[in-house]
Order: C-alpha cells, then sequence, then structure tokens
C-alpha cells in the first residue's frame, strides 16, 4: 500500500517535475542589466514557459548571451543587442520567443522614465556577413534533391512533387537561423525517426525500425547541401497582411 501511494504520489508530480528542468543561464552586459529590460522580459518568458534563468553568468559558458554576437534582436538605446545562444533548448526557445510577435510586443511596452528605450525594429544598419560553407553546391543541389526532395520543395524542378505540409527550401531560407536549423536538421523532428549521419546519429532500436527508407549521409554530404542551400534567395513572402 505505501509502495502504491508512494508511486502515485511521483505521477501526479511528474509535469511538475519535467518542468523544473526547463532552465538555462544567461549573460549580459552591465549596461543591458541596468537599463530594467531584462526585469520586465525575463519574468514573463519564465512566467509563460516555466522556465528558470539563472542571469549573471560567465559569458564564455553561458547558455544565452546578449552582447555583438548571434543574431540581432532588438535596438537602443543607440546600439544593436544581438542573443548569441548555444545547443541549450531552453535557451534556443528563449531566442525564438524573442523573436516571435509576443517577444517582440514585450520588447515594445517596457518604458522607463516614461520613454520606451528599446524596440525590437532594427532602425541601425547592421553588417551582416555572409554565410561560408565549405560544401560544394552543385553536389548539394543533387543531394538535396535526391534526400530531402520527397518531402521538401527543393527549388522549381520538384515544385509539384513533395509534401504540401513541409516547408520549402526557400521558406526556411527566410528563418534568421535557417543555417543552424539544416546543421542538425538531424536532431530536430520528425528526421530523427528515419534520418542517419555517419558516425554521428546512433542507430535506429531494432524496436523501432525507420518507418520510411532511410535518409542516409555523410556530414561531408551536408556541408555540401548547406553550400547549395546558401545560394538559395529566400522565397518571397509578400507583405504582411493589414488589417484595421
Amino acid at each position: 500500500m505505501r509502495l502504491i501511494t508512494v508511486l502515485c504520489a511521483l505521477l501526479a508530480g511528474g509535469p511538475a517535475l519535467a518542468e523544473a528542468d526547463k532552465r538555462f543561464t544567461l549573460a549580459a552586459p552591465a549596461a543591458l542589466e541596468d537599463s530594467g529590460l531584462l526585469d520586465f522580459l525575463l519574468p514573463r518568458f519564465a512566467l509563460k514557459t516555466a522556465t528558470r534563468i539563472t542571469r549573471g553568468a560567465d559569458p564564455a559558458s553561458a547558455d544565452a548571451v546578449f552582447g555583438d554576437g548571434g543574431a540581432a534582436v532588438f535596438e537602443g538605446p543607440d546600439r544593436v543587442w544581438s542573443l548569441a545562444v548555444s545547443d541549450d533548448p531552453d535557451a534556443q526557445a528563449f531566442a525564438d520567443w524573442l523573436g516571435s510577435d509576443i517577444g517582440r510586443a514585450t520588447v515594445a511596452a517596457f518604458t522607463r522614465d516614461g520613454r520606451a528605450p528599446f524596440s525590437p525594429e532594427l532602425k541601425v544598419a547592421v553588417a551582416v556577413k555572409a554565410l561560408e560553407f565549405d560544401g560544394d553546391a552543385a553536389t548539394g543541389a543533387d543531394l538535396s534533391l535526391s534526400l530531402c526532395g520527397r518531402c521538401h520543395v527543393v527549388g522549381a524542378i520538384n515544385r509539384m512533387n513533395s509534401i504540401g505540409s513541409t516547408p520549402s527550401f526557400g521558406m526556411l531560407r527566410t528563418l534568421p537561423d535557417w543555417s543552424r536549423r539544416f546543421e542538425g536538421f538531424y536532431a530536430l523532428a520528425p528526421h530523427p525517426a528515419f534520418t542517419q549521419i555517419a558516425e554521428v546519429t546512433p542507430p535506429f532500436d531494432p524496436r523501432r525500425p525507420s518507418p520510411i527508407a532511410p535518409v542516409e549521409m555523410t556530414l561531408d554530404e551536408l556541408d555540401d547541401i548547406l553550400a547549395f542551400v546558401a545560394a538559395i534567395p529566400p522565397a518571397d513572402l509578400g507583405a504582411p497582411v493589414q488589417s484595421r
């Protein structure tokens, strides 16, 4: 009877225990800490996602770092702030939230002394360094079509021969973190169920074989695909919908 009681208590606390595991460390310069913006932003994200954020971490080991590196996220005062994140999923979730409509609106809603010192609209010119990959783009085009084309629209060549619910390569190129998504695509759902990267991914569990013919490639072939995708122009998704 005692064992059953203990098991019930553990099961009842399961979701809470899972939420308690969501955490990451954050580093930010004193200028941003002193601005009050993080005191406004972080509790809202933490409350919504049940994530524990440890501030004041060493930038060299922090999961997320505000500063000059990474993706530009907001402006003010007189500079653009960027956020660099590690592979930690909770830090990446924060970066995604900050770039979402809700996160951007939260930045815009922060005021101090009757002013809104930060804006998610980046008006300051930001120098963007073109990404360079060592792979062969021509080989990457063939690999993209043969390995990825059964699900994704790679280009005009397979525009009518893909799964409509999957994003096209052109659409994915519009995302600010497209290169990270492609570099680690094999770890992002649903790819782990049917993808094998030589010397990287573990073999399939014999009890859970791939549901479709596996996608198999090497890291060199992934470099070729990255070189090809880097040359694809981002899709024109049109102007934002205007409403009144």
